[in-house]
Order: structure tokens, then C-alpha cells, then sequence
């Protein structure tokens, strides 16, 4: 009775209920799951930092398990030489392709490298590339940028032009940046949804549009690896799931 009783006021809308759809019997047509919500097959980082709990990747840093500067788990995509840790070739990993995936976070700093290279480990950031931000603080989230590189391409509720001089030219909106941010739920699971087709770059959260980037720079890396990025700076939890990608 409890549970026909909870099924009607759900559908008159007085019971409220997460009713975000749910991929883990299954994806949507075109894309492919890269994470098995069992271990990390496929995945190659720190295992202080990143492991799976609950069904879910997991990034934390504690007092006693901080870092020094950021860290990342890198989606091998199969490459067994990147399994290894060798140094891919500079054009491969993933180009053109939509990926989706659900996170949450508590405290601190992550987001979602994409077209990103791995250097030495005499670089102070081992993973370089654009990244799909976001913050528990809200100050980073739905920003386009490159980490020592290029910096900030996109704010959040900007539609950007770069030029190929590589400057930066903000040509219209989006939204408004705290309206927008509204729509993101803190310490609860968001959906994020990143495009990137040529130097087409969209982002959403939630299916909103947090920013809109078309890079023309010479300069942009064209291809490269997937990652996930826990920050260096306070004890922090990040955590995704249903993570999946249609390549173009």
C-alpha cells in the first residue's frame, strides 16, 4: 500500500523523486558506455586517489592523502601502450564525439580534460588540454579552459569566437551566469553533456547550455585523451557515473 500510495502522489506531483534517466541498462543509441560500474578496466591513475565506490569512480583527497598538484584518470580507450604508461603518438586519442556522463562533487575543484596530451614528469601538470570545469563553489562550473596553456576560453554564459590570431572574442550569450548556475545542484548528481566537433566546443549541464566556443586558433590541440581531474588545493570528492561517448 506504502508503494501505490507513493506511485500516486509522484504522479499528481506531491511526492518529489530524482527522475533523471538512468543508462545503467543500457546507453542511447550511437554511444558507447566507458565505464563498467565495477572496477576501472580502462582507466589508468593514481589508486590512492581515484578507485570505485558504490558503483561509481570516486576521486578524494584526505588529510592524510593530499596532492602536491593535480592528478587525473586517464581513459586508456584500449591503447595498451597508454595501459603501460608509454607516451602515446601526439595525433591519437579521441577528436570529434559527444560525451555524457553524471557527476557530483563535494568541496573543491574538477572537471573533464578533453584533446589533452600527457607530458613528462618534469612538467608541473602531467595532462595538458581543454577542460570541461566545474566547482563545489560553482566558480568554474560550465567554463571552458586550458590548464598553463591558453587559459580561460569560455565563462560560463559566454559565446566565444577565437580567431586565428588566437585572440579571444566574446560575440554574444548564452544566459546569465548566476541564473545559469541555478540549475546546477550542489553536492547532488548533474548531468554533463560536452560536444566538441572541429573547433565547435558546446557544454551543458542539466541540458542547458553553459557556454558555446568556436576555436579558430592554430594553436589548439585537435586530438587527445579523455581524463577526469581531481585539483590540487583542500581535501576533496568528486564522483561519476554513466559515462559514455558517440565518436563523429
Amino acid at each position: 500500500m506504502r508503494f501505490y500510495l507513493d506511485g500516486i502522489q509522484f504522479a499528481t506531483g506531491d511526492l518529489g523523486a530524482d527522475a533523471t534517466a538512468s543508462t545503467k541498462f543500457g546507453v542511447e543509441p550511437g554511444f558507447t558506455s566507458l565505464f563498467n560500474g565495477r572496477d576501472l578496466t580502462g582507466w589508468r591513475g593514481n589508486p590512492k586517489i581515484w578507485s570505485v565506490k558504490d558503483g561509481v569512480i570516486t576521486g578524494q583527497t584526505t588529510p592524510k592523502n593530499r596532492v602536491s598538484e593535480n592528478t587525473f584518470l586517464i581513459w586508456t580507450g584500449g591503447d595498451p601502450a597508454l595501459a603501460r604508461g608509454q607516451a602515446p603518438p601526439a595525433e591519437a586519442g579521441v577528436k570529434d564525439f559527444e560525451l555524457r556522463l553524471r557527476y557530483r562533487i563535494e568541496n573543491g575543484n574538477s572537471g573533464i580534460y578533453f584533446r589533452s596530451t600527457e607530458r613528462t614528469a618534469m612538467h608541473p601538470e602531467p595532462l595538458v588540454g581543454c577542460q570541461a570545469d566545474f566547482s563545489a563553489d560553482g566558480r568554474w562550473t560550465g567554463v571552458i579552459m586550458e590548464y598553463t596553456l591558453r587559459g580561460i576560453l569560455a565563462e560560463r554564459g559566454q559565446k566565444v569566437v577565437i580567431g586565428k590570431d588566437g585572440k579571444i572574442n566574446v560575440v554574444g550569450s548564452v544566459g546569465e551566469p548566476d541564473e545559469l548556475l541555478k540549475g546546477v545542484k550542489p553536492k547532488q548528481w548533474n548531468d554533463y553533456s560536452l560536444i566538441a566537433k572541429g573547433g565547435r566546443i558546446i557544454l551543458k549541464i542539466n541540458d542547458v547550455v553553459m557556454c558555446d566556443l568556436e576555436d579558430n586558433d592554430p594553436r589548439r590541440i585537435p586530438s587527445g585523451r579523455l581524463a577526469l581531474q581531481v585539483h590540487q588545493g583542500p581535501d576533496m570528492l568528486v564522483q561519476f557515473k554513466d559515462i559514455r561517448i558517440r565518436q563523429f
